[in-house]
């Protein structure tokens, strides 16, 4: 093997996993494609297996498995974070509110950025706060694009309705008045990753004196520009 890191084992692993990105393939198809003999590609693809590095279809081929994607999302999260705090500080001073950024974990979303208007009256969410994926323009956003059983789920208890999130994607902005906390209004837009998947949150958020009961229109251009940004960064490096 040319590409030899001198433990044997990985470099057969990675020869699984290379061959694997083509597409799916039966054991026969990957004994040919890594010219490994037969009995050592099937143990390699199902300890991979075991550790869902690979998975199997429904014609029960061989395929990359659900763990590579959850270490991409991560690899994501760094790129995502190295980007944000420029482009959270520029949405800040365009639009002279504090901007957030917000990950889904769970039942929950994680503020994983943020840039703080500097003085006045202002909404301030500390990094590593974790809210309520039930209110929230954020929240919105991050629940608007998901599978249908899994927002039907989320829905149970909101603040928000389902007719709204239709809104939010039609639009592709979310707006809240108020909703999660009184007297706080907010606007948000989605981060998409590499596989046009939301990944994150993007938000101003402060006073409903400053941002009326219409923060969308004051607002809205400005946050989809920022979210448009930071995917854009993803997509460069994905």
């Amino acid at each position: 093997m040319d590409n030899s890191s001198g433990v044997g084992v990985l470099d057969k692993a990675a020869l699984v996993l290379s061959a694997l990105e083509s597409g799916p393939a039966t054991l026969a198809g990957l004994v040919g494609a890594t010219g490994l003999a037969r009995p050592t590609a099937h143990r390699l693809a199902v300890a991979l297996e075991h550790h869902r590095m690979v998975a199997r279809d429904m014609q029960g081929r061989f395929i990359l498995g659900p763990r590579l994607s959850e270490l991409a999302a991560a690899a994501g999260e760094d790129r995502l974070l190295a980007t944000a705090g420029p482009v959270l500080t520029h949405l800040r001073d365009v639009t002279g509110e504090s901007a957030q950024l917000y990950r889904r974990q769970g039942d929950m979303r994680i503020c994983v950025a943020a840039a703080e208007r500097l003085s006045g009256l202002r909404d301030t969410v500390p990094v590593g706060s974790t809210l309520p994926m039930k209110a929230g323009s954020a929240a919105q956003v991050l629940m608007a694009w998901e599978e249908p059983e899994r927002l039907h789920r989320g829905l149970q208890g909101a603040r928000f309705t389902a007719t709204a999130l239709s809104g939010v994607r039609r639009r592709g902005w979310a707006q809240s008045i108020g909703e999660r906390e009184p007297g706080v209004a907010s606007v948000s837009a989605p981060v998409r990753g590499p596989s046009n998947r939301v990944v994150a949150a993007v938000s101003v958020s402060g006073p409903i004196e400053r941002l009326t009961r219409h923060p969308g229109r004051m607002h809205a251009q400005a946050v989809v520009d920022a979210a448009a940004r930071l995917s854009e960064a993803l997509r460069r490096s994905g």
